[in-house]
């Protein structure tokens, strides 16, 4: 049966993200006139794409991360500095912190190679930092070369991967609710720096990890920093229900947008959450002109940068690490691929394998695809075709919001303040100034009481 929220007016609005790759989302940014080179670890490059976001009213600046330099073919590799040299996150936004007031800080953290306690502590001491702007990403590695840094020859398969995230999510949210939140007296007068009786020890004992706590960090200011969360398949989209408050699955088709948004808001109620507590905000490449022709001349101008074997290589890491070279570039993909199973990321593959099936894209036409924007959705116009598509996908219930990811930059970004940001807030779909002080204040979240002191 269909949520009468669907057809019913919109009373919230648009909530969006920044998501920087340090050169921009296309494959081939680092090579546009305008890049910045040594983006990935030049701290001013970053600071200053914090700024001109939040400028703009952006809810939050995500960062990815990998625990390992990327594997694969080094020809190909030379050509694609994606994952090579850049900035572990945490640390990151943790100098970011200091020069922004209001932008959300959310970096990833993987659940397959990092321990609950020290997760919860590091978000924990981001959200102090930043008075309560911090977000983490949960994420569960699929490299093999990831595997390798931390001593297994292969990584978890895909549903012990998320039945471990889902553990390791749920020790971290015990430990951010060690202390209560008025815990600490510091009180000279007598003597007294803390409650005993406001302090509580998990005591975790589970399948995967044994945790016994209580953490060396005052509770966070946001009571926990916001999870978010990407996965598209079934195990992911449970453990957004249960556990996360913002999605950024791709989403390439508004009908599969809207089944996916029911989809997974649907799963809350049995985990006694309102579907108002999880943001969807899927990826969204904005490639913006002056004139629409001007706008398909700039995408165009930068896929005819992808070097072929950047190309491959970046469809094989996508496709279980099957090697495409020895096929026609202008050929269809090869037809066993299309039965093949994977214990990696599982959502990527599937929207490859369907531009294939239904749109008989060649392996050429597929990487510049991908490749344009990672994977996400690429939208092509002036500034004004660029909102009515935002505000089309915002008001037919296909997504919450966005999490823009720039082709190139600072250009991408620039280009969408300056000139769709301004056009989303004529029409009343965005704010005009902060409401609030914490990240779930500019999304909308409460903050959640302490598992240890709820009634009952």
């Amino acid at each position: 049966m269909k949520d009468p929220r669907m057809t019913a007016p919109r009373p919230d609005r648009m909530k969006l993200g920044a998501f920087f790759h340090p050169t921009g989302h296309h494959v081939a940014a680092w090579l546009h006139p305008g890049a910045q080179l040594d983006a990935g670890t030049n701290f001013a490059h970053y600071l200053s794409l914090a700024q001109t976001a939040e400028r703009g009213m952006f809810d939050l600046m995500f960062l990815a991360d990998s625990l390992a330099v990327r594997g694969g073919r080094m020809e190909a590799l030379s050509r694609w500095p994606q994952y090579m040299a850049y900035f572990e996150p945490i640390t990151l936004l943790s100098a970011i912190a200091c020069a922004t007031q209001h932008i959300g800080l959310v970096a990833t953290a993987s659940t397959s190679y990092s321990e609950p306690y020290n997760t919860a502590r590091m978000f924990a001491s981001l959200d102090h930092i930043s008075a309560g702007r911090a977000g983490w990403n949960v994420v569960t590695s699929q490299s093999g070369a990831v595997a390798r840094n931390f001593g297994r020859e292969d990584h978890f398969g895909h549903d012990e991967r998320y039945a471990r995230a889902d553990e390791f999510a749920d020790v971290v949210k015990g430990l951010w609710d060690s202390w209560e939140d008025d815990a600490f007296l510091r009180d000279r007068s007598s003597g007294r720096y803390l409650d005993p009786a406001k302090l509580h020890t998990l005591n975790h004992e589970g399948t995967y990890f044994t945790v016994r706590g209580p953490l060396n960090a005052a509770r966070p200011p946001q009571g926990h920093p916001v999870l978010f969360q990407a996965g598209g398949s079934v195990p992911g989209r449970e453990l957004a229900a249960k556990s996360c408050e913002a999605v950024f699955t791709p989403l390439h088709v508004l009908e599969t947008a809207q089944a996916f948004y029911q989809d997974v808001k649907a799963r809350m109620p049995k985990y006694g959450r309102s579907p108002d507590q999880l943001k969807i905000m899927p990826g969204l490449n904005p490639v913006i002109g002056r004139t629409t022709q001007e706008a398909h001349d700039k995408h165009r101008a930068m896929q005819m940068l992808i070097h072929p074997d950047v190309g491959l290589e970046l469809l094989s890491n996508e496709l279980n690490g099957f090697d495409l070279r020895p096929y026609d570039l202008d050929g269809p993909l090869p037809a066993e691929l299309h039965s093949m199973k994977t214990e990696g990321g599982q959502t990527q593959m599937r929207n490859i394998l369907s531009w294939s099936r239904e749109e008989g894209l060649t392996i050429r036409q597929l990487y510049e695809r991908f490749g344009g924007a990672r994977g996400q959705r690429t939208v092509i116009g002036t500034a004004a075709e660029v909102a009515d598509h935002m505000q089309h996908w915002f008001e037919a219930r296909g997504v919450d919001g966005f999490l823009i990811q720039p082709s190139t930059l600072p250009e991408g970004l620039n280009d969408f303040v300056d000139q769709v940001i301004p056009l989303l807030q004529e029409r009343g779909l965005f704010r005009t100034a902060y409401e609030g002080t914490t990240l779930r204040d500019s999304l909308g979240l409460a903050r959640p009481p302490n598992r240890f002191t709820q009634p009952g």
